[in-house]
């Protein structure tokens, strides 16, 4: 799991003084407690104290016992911050202050989002740094299971290299709960005010659209029924073809058929109340790649010196859960997920409305990452050739797609890492002029920089577009066995609809709703090392400051301390190794299941309009 850089400050931000006629809107942080010193200063500080021997076996046990108390205290400290956060209803978690333009819950068809325009950067006011003659940026943070702000919650963040850049910077932003009945046609119609909003802000340059995640493939929706309004859409990390992926690999693409299909979102759904806890969403991304869980507190209890800011920053985003409803989510993983329509063009909006992938005339900039196991290059770019036939069919049809990787990074690293945010995302910025004059066609975007440097300015990097073939983008993909899946899921969702769901929604109500929501494992493990769960940890707090006063870390080089690693690594590995036997049974279980072909089918009609509130 990829963990971002954290801020040096640990203060709220002052509230900036309003421009008369103006209201700005301020983000309410948690408070990160002052980390524990870093061991130089804590060895200065220290000239007289006793000497540290390597291999001492007492020094080890003393230093362990440290960092242990020192690790508990920074997952109290988590607990609290998560709780503070909820208090506070959950704001986005941006770094930069804000105006609220429009608020979409006060929509005809309300749904929970809103358009933000990025006011000031520390004290620059944005006015102070806009090149006028650059497009608006729109970005839009994904809205699975977590809050908004990832797309900037540091300076070097994807909203913090727009600006450096001189563009004018807005932010799609939501709130904790879903609107009543919302459904995920009326977040694309919400979508489609926003930018048109934008574009009368900024007439005749037409804004970029920036999409991380899921709100990636809401763009290209966007694109497909927007076409004029947009300029180049940027797509970090989206899932577009839904059944492409490596067995054994990419497991997230089989979990809807070893489920038996959506009927099992229906139900989590049904149980809370109308509504699906983002927490399940939190739960299976970790339970996707457990040795990733197990290294991150791991590195935390060996750097507890130097990780613990970085820790809670981190973490202040990804333990806030948020809510979709039941009809966004039961359309989301019928028709993508599971149904794979939005490449086959099947995907109806609404009334005489289907999404056809062909309708996009903006560039499209594709960023993919290697070292994403939940949205691989095969994902984020399978869909082209089911689109369009060949090469010379992309042509005609006047599209240009540029698509960009990179090695290693995780799925949360391509949008969130300070150093791909300055490298590969500045490149993308800076690159938009050639974008868009390029000849229609596919192109991989190459970066060569020689010196290394994230930081570096043209001409010390160049950026050359090298045309590829879709042809050469087909992938292996079981299209029988993942129609097979989709049949199954129709039958039990229509079986489960009619016969099951109206009884469990009769027995669930809020009070239910929130006692599930408080149970649930990814808050329990949370909550509970709060002092407002378990008084005991004031006297773990206590300890921690007197360990803080006097702390000496072991030497780098000290033997006990390699042997820890080493057994650390040992444990990850043997994790690892479990998971992968995991996955592979799993990849079994699935060709056993579905690759026998059904002898009879009830031809039961999917739902597939996103406008359905029949749930």
């Amino acid at each position: 799991m990829v963990m971002p850089e954290a801020r040096s400050d640990s203060t709220l931000i002052n509230q900036p003084k309003a421009s008369p006629g103006r209201q700005l809107a301020v983000r309410r942080d948690i408070v990160v407690p002052a980390p524990v010193k870093s061991l130089e200063p804590a060895v200065a500080a220290n000239p007289a104290g006793p000497k540290i021997n390597i291999n001492d076996p007492f020094a080890y046990q003393r230093d362990v016992f440290e960092r242990s108390i020192l690790f508990w205290d920074t997952l109290r400290q988590r607990a609290n911050n998560m709780i503070a956060h909820e208090r506070a209803g959950k704001p986005p978690l941006l770094d930069f202050d804000y105006e609220t333009l429009v608020d979409a819950r006060h929509f005809e068809r309300p749904v929970n989002y809103a358009l933000l325009r990025i006011t000031r950067i520390g004290d620059d006011c944005i006015e102070d740094c806009v090149d006028p003659a650059k497009p608006p940026v729109v970005i839009l943070d994904p809205r699975a299971g977590h809050g908004p702000g990832i797309g900037g919650f540091k300076r070097d963040s994807e909203v913090g290299i727009a600006m450096h850049e001189g563009y004018p910077v807005y932010f799609v932003s939501f709130f904790p709960e879903p609107c009543a009945g919302q459904a995920l046609a009326d977040v694309l119609h919400a979508l489609g005010r926003f930018v048109e909003d934008v574009v009368k802000r900024h007439p005749d340059k037409p804004p970029v659209l920036y999409g991380n995640c899921q709100a990636g493939w809401a763009i290209t929706l966007l694109s497909a029924d927007c076409e004029g309004l947009v300029g180049p859409a940027v797509l970090n990390g989206s899932p577009l073809s839904y059944w492409a992926g490596e067995s054994g690999v990419n497991p997230m693409r089989i979990a809807g058929g070893l489920l038996g299909g959506v009927w099992a979102t229906h139900l989590l759904a049904d149980l809370n109340d109308g509504r699906l806890d983002g927490a399940w969403l939190a739960f299976n991304f970790e339970n996707l790649q457990p040795e990733a869980v197990w290294e991150k507190y791991a590195n935390l209890f060996t750097h507890v010196d130097t990780e613990r800011e970085r820790f809670l920053e981190f973490e202040r985003w990804w333990n806030g859960f948020y809510f979709l409803s039941r009809e966004e989510i039961v359309a989301i993983v019928e028709n993508l997920f599971i149904g794979n329509r939005l490449e086959e063009g099947k995907m109806r909006i609404c009334d005489g409305c289907v999404a056809d992938l062909r309708r996009i005339r903006n560039p499209l900039v594709i960023f993919a990452s290697y070292g994403d196991n939940i949205t691989p290059p095969h994902q984020a770019l399978g869909w082209i050739p089911v689109v369009y036939n060949d090469t010379d069919d992309l042509k005609a049809a006047g599209q240009r797609i540029i698509y960009l990787t990179n090695p290693h990074a995780g799925h949360l690293g391509i949008f969130v890492s300070a150093k791909v945010a300055r490298f590969e995302h500045r490149a993308i910025l800076e690159s938009l002029g050639e974008i868009e004059i390029l000849p229609p066609g596919l192109y991989e975007m190459k970066i060569d920089n020689p010196t290394g440097d994230p930081d570096c300015r043209k001409p010390e990097y160049s950026v050359r577009f090298e045309e590829r073939r879709v042809e050469d983008l087909r992938f292996a993909t079981p299209r029988a066995e993942f129609e097979q899946v989709r049949h199954l899921s129709e039958v039990n969702e229509q079986f489960y609809k009619t016969m099951v769901s109206p009884f469990v929604r009769a027995a669930s109500n809020p009070w239910t709703a929130a006692t599930l929501e408080w149970l649930h494992p990814m808050r329990t493990s949370r909550y509970l090392l709060s002092e407002s769960f378990s008084p005991w940890m004031h006297g773990v707090a206590a300890l921690a400051r007197l360990i803080e006063q006097r702390r000496q870390p072991l030497p780098e080089d000290d033997g006990n301390l390699r042997r820890e690693r080493e057994a650390i690594d040992r444990v990850s590995e043997a994790i690892e190794n479990g998971r992968k036997q995991r996955d592979t049974a799993e990849e079994r279980v699935f060709q056993a299941i579905y690759s026998v072909p059904v002898s009879a089918r009830l031809e039961i009609p999917p739902v597939t309009d996103m406008r359905d509130h029949s749930w």
